[in-house]
């Protein structure tokens, strides 16, 4: 029996919605990479993008567990000696949510250029409101997709 390798022709994308009132940072974000790399579809690959578009909403809302919130640091740099610098997640859940939910996604996919492809199909919303009504996305519920 051959390998499967799935081909351009046999890949499918949905739209998905993941609604991130009251979720847990982590749990949503490990939800989303499935739906991003396509691990859910029977013709999964790791070594192709099969993966569906994911539209998160109320990333406002999002929350962490236990002490994360004072104690969990978020990291950047400028590129530039003496360039980093930090925050809480505190600071940087009020300042800018719809990143600090797309850095966590980002860092459960690849590091590599597939996985900045995988990216680009996510979607992130501070509010309730998006504007990918059109595509006609679906409500995901964990228990739509088994494990």
């Amino acid at each position: 029996m051959k390998t499967y390798s799935p081909k351009p022709s046999d890949i499918t994308r949905r739209w998905w919605v993941l609604d991130a009132d009251g979720l847990v940072l982590g749990r949503l974000a490990s939800d989303a990479a499935r739906l991003l790399r396509g691990k859910h579809k029977p013709i999964f690959a790791p070594h192709m993008d099969v993966g569906d578009y994911v539209v998160i909403v109320n990333a406002k809302n999002v929350r962490l567990t236990g002490n994360k919130l004072d104690q969990k640091r978020a990291y950047r740099h400028s590129g530039y000696p003496g360039g980093l610098r930090s925050q809480t997640y505190r600071e940087y859940l009020e300042a800018r949510p719809s990143e600090a939910v797309r850095k966590a996604v980002k860092g459960m996919l690849p590091h590599n250029r597939l996985g900045r492809s995988m990216l680009d199909k996510l979607k992130v919303y501070d509010g309730p409101e998006h504007k990918h009504v059109g595509q006609n996305p679906q409500p995901y519920k964990r228990e739509d997709i088994t494990r």
